[in-house]
């Protein structure tokens, strides 16, 4: 079985071609951004509130040569809307909070509930949504609920939940909600 991180990418992956517009909506370090970048995606946006974050994720592609492949944005990712104006093939998430700084700074449930909500309208049909939730600390429990009450309220005419998780692991291990978009709504 893969581990969480592998088999979030391995969706990605199977969704991403050379014409997609993609997002990292929680840019972190830029593991994710990175992992975009150098898939075929044609263009990727990356999310991040934290001034470490989009130094961190700038600096890891400018190493890579991939920066001129992302726009790199600090602003929260439920502002989506204010700068992705296409349709959009695949989007990442990882829920929590950013390693090796403030444990205090996390993402927090109703502004990832508003994010999604706006990047399921702007997703393809085909398209995909991974949401990587780490929920070890008290405001990822709350975020945790949010997302997967909103996720499983989905219509299953448009879209097909998935939850993946290792049910027999302690300290609240992550797991995965992915989000696929089989029909348009209207």
């Amino acid at each position: 079985m893969d581990k969480v991180l592998v088999f979030a990418k391995k969706l990605l992956k199977e969704k991403i071609d050379k014409n997609s517009i993609v997002i990292d909506a929680t840019a972190g370090n830029g593991y994710d951004s990175l992992f975009l970048a150098k898939s075929a995606a044609k263009k990727v946006y990356a999310f991040d509130v934290q001034d470490m974050a989009i130094e961190n994720t700038k600096k890891l592609l400018e190493d890579n040569d991939l920066l001129e492949k992302v726009e790199v944005i600090k602003d929260g990712h439920q502002n989506v809307d204010l700068y992705v104006k296409e349709d959009i093939k695949a989007v990442v998430f990882n829920l929590g909070y950013l390693p090796n700084s403030d444990h205090e700074v996390t993402t927090l449930g109703q502004t990832t509930k508003e994010a999604l909500e706006k990047m399921l309208r702007l997703l393809e049909v085909g398209g995909i949504v991974v949401m990587v939730i780490y929920w070890g600390h008290d405001e990822g429990k709350i975020e945790k609920n949010i997302v997967e009450d909103y996720s499983r309220g989905l219509n299953q005419k448009y879209y097909q939940v998935l939850s993946y998780e290792f049910i027999n692991q302690i300290n609240n291990a992550p797991f995965i909600i992915a989000i696929e978009k089989i029909k348009e709504m209207y």
